[in-house]
């Protein structure tokens, strides 16, 4: 593999300062695992609410779309912010609205740059392929947990960033640190609400899927889709 420069800044929300060229968006645990899970069951796109009540007033715009959100179930929602939970639902064709903690809010902090990546372990390679693809040599990573400080987003960025720079990077060392991380503990000990107990697991299964997952504006929405060398 081909070692190319790549100026790689690792960032957390609050630290935005500009809009980047390229941004590359963090949620290992669990929001950009599950939207992989959201395209693996079919979903047509994601749209990222800004807000627990935008998200209602999409649903309630669009009865057949899906809104999911972290923690418990909650009214006028269909679903939680669980890779576990849903792997089983069918969403073909459908639109899926999400909104959590930190994820949700990384991607929209960024979303005028001109190349927005959403990521997490499941879509790493994929991810890594496309930054190269595009020739990207200035990359911001946006690790949107624990205000950046989240050391399974940051391990996750930092491998892919070895990735996309054509470095062999090894991703056992990037993965235990992940398992070790404190949303991991929280997921495994059930701190957090609306888990299932396969959730770490799957948030730790390198390159389940082989696309990358970039977020374009759409009529106004942030609007996350995937992306496959094929496809381009």
């Amino acid at each position: 593999m081909i070692i190319i420069r790549m100026d790689s800044r690792f960032l957390g929300i609050p630290e935005l300062d500009e809009t980047p060229p390229v941004a590359v968006v963090i949620d290992v645990m669990r929001a950009y695992t599950v939207a992989a899970w959201a395209f693996a069951r079919r979903a047509e796109r994601i749209v990222l609410a800004a807000s627990l009540e935008e998200a209602l007033d999409l649903k309630g715009r669009h009865p057949d779309w899906v809104a999911l959100k972290d923690g418990p179930a909650a009214p006028g929602f269909d679903a939680v912010n669980s890779p576990g939970l849903l792997r089983s639902l069918d969403l073909g064709g459908r639109t899926v609205v999400q909104k959590t903690t930190a994820g949700t809010v990384g991607a929209l902090a960024v979303k005028d740059a001109p190349l927005v990546l959403c990521a997490s372990f499941v879509v790493a390679e994929a991810t890594a392929r496309l930054l190269r693809t595009r020739g990207a040599d200035r990359v911001t990573f946006v690790v949107t947990g624990e205000d950046g400080r989240a050391d399974e987003d940051l391990a996750c960025a930092q491998y892919i960033a070895g990735r996309a720079a054509g470095a062999g990077t090894d991703a056992a060392p990037f993965l235990r640190r992940a398992a070790g991380s404190r949303a991991a503990t929280e997921l495994a000990e059930g701190v957090r609400e609306g888990v299932h107990p396969d959730d770490v697991a799957l948030c730790l299964e390198l390159d389940r899927f082989p696309f990358a997952m970039v977020a374009t504006t759409e009529d106004g929405l942030t609007v996350l889709r995937p992306w496959t060398e094929s496809a381009a």
